[in-house]
C-alpha cells in the first residue's frame, strides 16, 4: 500500500528517478536505433515517440506496482522475455546488414518503409516489448522505487520524463542528422552500423543466457 508523501519527498524521488532513467535510456540500443533510423526518414516520427513514451509510462509503473515481484516468484520469466527478443533482434540485424551491401538499398528501403504508419507502429512496440534489455530496465526501476517507500510513484514519474527527455532528443537528433542522409552511402553506412547493434546485442544476451 502506498502512504501519503511530503512533496520534499517526492521532489527528491522525481530528481533520483529522472537521473536513473537517463541513465539507463540513455543508451545505443535497438530502439535507439530504429527511432533515428525512422526520423531520419521521416516515417510517422511523433506517433513512433508518442508509442514509445506510451509504452515506458506503462510499464514503469508496472514495475513500481510489482514487475520485480512477479519475476521473483516465477524464475522462468525472465527466459520467456529473453529468448524470443534475441531472435529479434538477430533477425533485424540480418536484413540491416542485406541492407548495407546492396547499393542504394538503404535509400530504397527508408522510402517503402515509411509507406505504413501501422508497421512503423509495430515495430516500435516489437523494438521496445521484445527487448529484454527494456524489462532488465523496467525491474531495475521497480526495485529502486521502493527505496523511497511512500514516494515512491514520485521516482517513477522521475523515470517518465527521463524517457520522455531521451526520446525528445532522438527526435531532434534525427531531424538535423535528415541533410546528411541525402546521400544514399550514409543510409548504408547507418545500416551496417545498426546490423552491427543488433547482432553484438542479440550475442551478448545469448551468451548470457546459456
Amino acid at each position: 500500500m502506498f502512504g501519503v508523501a511530503t512533496l520534499p519527498s517526492l521532489f527528491t524521488a522525481w530528481a533520483s528517478g529522472t537521473a536513473t532513467g537517463l541513465g539507463l535510456f540513455a543508451v545505443v540500443g535497438a530502439q535507439t536505433a530504429f527511432i533515428l533510423r525512422q526520423g531520419l526518414m521521416r516515417a510517422y516520427l511523433p506517433s513512433i515517440l508518442m508509442l514509445c513514451a506510451l509504452l515506458d509510462g506503462i510499464f514503469i509503473f508496472v514495475s513500481v506496482w510489482g514487475l520485480q515481484a512477479a519475476t521473483r516468484h516465477v524464475p522462468w520469466l525472465g527466459a520467456i522475455i529473453l529468448w524470443p527478443g534475441i531472435a529479434f533482434l538477430a533477425w533485424y540485424g540480418f536484413q540491416a546488414g542485406r541492407r548495407a551491401l546492396k547499393p542504394g538499398s538503404g535509400l530504397a528501403a527508408s522510402r517503402a518503409a515509411a509507406s505504413s504508419r501501422r508497421a512503423a507502429l509495430l515495430s516500435a512496440a516489437g523494438f521496445t516489448l521484445l527487448n529484454p534489455h527494456f524489462w532488465l530496465d523496467m525491474m531495475l526501476v521497480g526495485s529502486l522505487a521502493h527505496g523511497f517507500a511512500d514516494a515512491r510513484l514520485g521516482f517513477a514519474a522521475g523515470a517518465l520524463s527521463a524517457s520522455v527527455i531521451w526520446l525528445s532528443v532522438l527526435g531532434l537528433g534525427a531531424r538535423l542528422l535528415a541533410p546528411l542522409f541525402a546521400n544514399p552511402r550514409a543510409w548504408r553506412v547507418l545500416d551496417g552500423a545498426v546490423a552491427i547493434v543488433m547482432v553484438l546485442l542479440a550475442v551478448g544476451l545469448a551468451w548470457k543466457g546459456i
